[in-house]
């Protein structure tokens, strides 16, 4: 079973049992809006089954998903959570999928604030959705359902978007995982629009490897979807291993009910624990921007998507969501160009204030109101919860929501890694140690393996310019015994690997990296002489690109073969 896919699910068949067996327990029916019939599940499931005893192997065999009831899934109805504007699809959305197509198994599709257009989950004519912990309290939108469906032991996925923080919010009030990537990385083929230029596809998952498991299989560009979009060329691979994070200031904390900002407070404390250095900064930049996508005309975009159908008077209609949507029509071109110039000026501005952090530790929502309150006030409360969210991808950045310190009431609180875009794997690190793991997932699975033997090793004097790659450390080597290893002449010092041929020489240790192509390519272009980089044959049977060096200078230097490593020679040297 592939990193973060539950043990149950090697048995599809009782898993689906399972499920459902769940699902009635809870007795939770806001959580959907098309529930799938058990035996239709469980006959795909059976199938399922089949492939696998026949030897097929799927990196999500037997994984059951909650997709959100804004994204299509042929066969079963797409609401957007408004029953007249239901249609039934027969293509399923890119990323939906992909998962089946990797072995998962979709249970149903599940309730959102209305066209989602929401941060509390309580804006649908089926119902409000109630927390998973507490039902007094709101479940957090607009992806309420898949997010509930997960914290209550149903789903191991669910699928949700992501304009103004949906992705996020459900997580951090149930304590669980939120990914929301780069724009467009995970294509948005198959789901109505909210705000079409800053929609984004996210996944809900229990832990953080079964959350990257799934956000992985769905990533890649999708010629459906105009916005869709790849890893570049120079994709940062990993954190670096003494990163330095942002936190914001005291000041930018002021919406912060009392136990978040506590909470928040032992949980910035406790990013030192993971060997990271944080600094303080100004942040308001970034909020003032966040106030573009509702108080701007950026809204109007909402308007592009459902504005029209809204503006028949369907009966289902939500009274908050269509008085959003219905406002946004009174939007000027000329505002809206003004608001993209604003945003404009706002990326350069937020580029600036992160150069030189790898991530910022954020609050992912300001308290957890209770449905009650949010119903007596739905729009100040909703406004507040998107604080910290709402600027993510106007400013075209990543995030990962994890849980932080739990509040003194012993209530899950939420923070997020934000990282520039394309940076997801950083986020997907720097999330992994904040919640004590020893590894972490891979989402950006790509890139060139590099072989180093000397000053770029882990802790030796050159190791930076492979930090500064995003290069990621996959774990110790040796070569074969064709190898030769010399101590030159050069500053700082460094060893010179040189082909002899089999049996001519013996078996150097070193360490394996992955760099990105466009890394790898900057790398070899700054190399100075004598090094170069060729083919190195390694002892389990694989060739990589590694270092090496001219043979005359090997030849000039100290033959140290004998040694078997650089570490081992900078001990006896000493």
């Amino acid at each position: 079973m592939p990193a973060g896919v539950p043990e149950t699910a090697a048995d599809p068949v009782e898993r689906v049992a399972a499920a459902y067996r769940r699902i009635a327990e809870v007795d939770r029916p806001e959580v959907w809006i098309t529930l799938r019939p058990e035996p239709e599940v469980a006959a795909e499931a059976a199938a399922l089954a089949r492939r696998l005893a026949a030897g097929e192997t799927l990196p999500l065999a037997g994984v059951l998903v909650a997709v959100k009831d804004n994204i299509d899934v042929a066969g079963l109805p797409t609401t957007a959570a408004c029953p007249e504007f239901a249609y039934l699809p027969e293509v399923t959305a890119a990323a939906i999928a992909r998962l089946l197509a990797a072995g998962a198994l979709v249970l149903g599709k599940t309730n959102l604030d209305q066209f989602a257009t929401g941060l509390v989950g309580t804006r649908s004519p089926y119902g409000a959705v109630r927390n998973a912990l507490d039902p007094e309290l709101v479940s957090g939108g607009s992806s309420s359902g898949s997010a509930a469906a997960v914290a209550l032991g149903i789903a191991d996925i669910g699928i949700g978007t992501d304009t103004a923080g949906s992705g996020r919010v459900p997580a951090a009030l149930h304590g669980i995982v939120g990914i929301k990537a780069t724009l467009g990385v995970i294509p948005a083929h198959g789901t109505v629009p909210a705000c079409a230029d800053y929609d984004a596809v996210t996944v809900f998952a229990a832990d953080l490897d079964s959350a990257v498991s799934a956000a992985a299989v769905m990533a890649g560009p999708e010629p459906r979807d105009p916005r869709s979009r790849t890893w570049p060329a120079d994709v940062r691979l990993a954190a670096p291993l003494a990163p330095r994070i942002a936190v914001p200031r005291r000041e930018n904390l002021a919406a912060l009910s009392e136990p978040y900002r506590e909470a928040f407070a032992r949980t910035a404390a406790g990013v030192a624990d993971t060997g990271a250095k944080t600094d303080e900064i100004d942040i308001s930049a970034l909020l003032d921007a966040a106030l573009l996508l509702y108080d701007g005309a950026l809204v109007a975009e909402r308007f592009a998507a459902v504005g029209a159908f809204l503006d028949t008077a369907p009966a289902g209609a939500d009274p908050t969501v269509a008085a959003i949507i219905g406002a946004a029509r009174e939007k000027t071109g000329a505002a809206f160009a003004a608001d993209l110039e604003q945003l404009a000026r706002a990326k350069a501005t937020a580029a600036e204030l992160l150069h030189g952090f790898d991530a910022l530790l954020l609050p992912t929502t300001t308290e957890h109101p209770s449905i009650a309150a949010v119903r007596a006030d739905p729009i100040g409360i909703n406004r507040r919860m998107g604080t910290y969210t709402n600027f993510c991808n106007l400013l075209d950045m990543a995030a990962v929501a994890v849980p932080g310190a739990s509040t003194a009431d012993g209530m899950p609180f939420g923070v997020m890694l934000v990282t520039p875009a394309f940076a997801d794997q950083v986020a997907v690190d720097l999330a992994a140690r904040l919640l004590g793991s020893e590894r972490s997932p891979l989402l950006v699975d790509r890139g060139v393996d590099l072989a180093v033997f000397g000053a770029h090793l882990r802790g030796q004097p050159l190791h930076f310019q492979l930090e500064q790659l995003g290069a990621r450390f996959l774990g110790e080597i040796r070569t074969t015994d064709a190898y030769r290893l010399t101590a030159l002449d050069t500053t700082p010092p460094k060893p010179g690997l040189v082909r002899h041929g089999p049996g001519r020489g013996a078996p150097i240790e070193g360490e394996l990296f992955r760099v990105s192509a466009a890394g790898l390519g900057a790398f070899l272009a700054d190399l100075p002489a004598p090094m170069a980089l060729t083919r190195i044959e390694l002892a389990d049977g694989r060739e990589v690109v590694g270092f090496t060096c001219t043979y005359d200078a090997a030849s000039a230097g100290t033959d140290i073969t004998h040694l078997a490593s650089w570490r081992t020679y900078l001990r006896h040297r000493c």
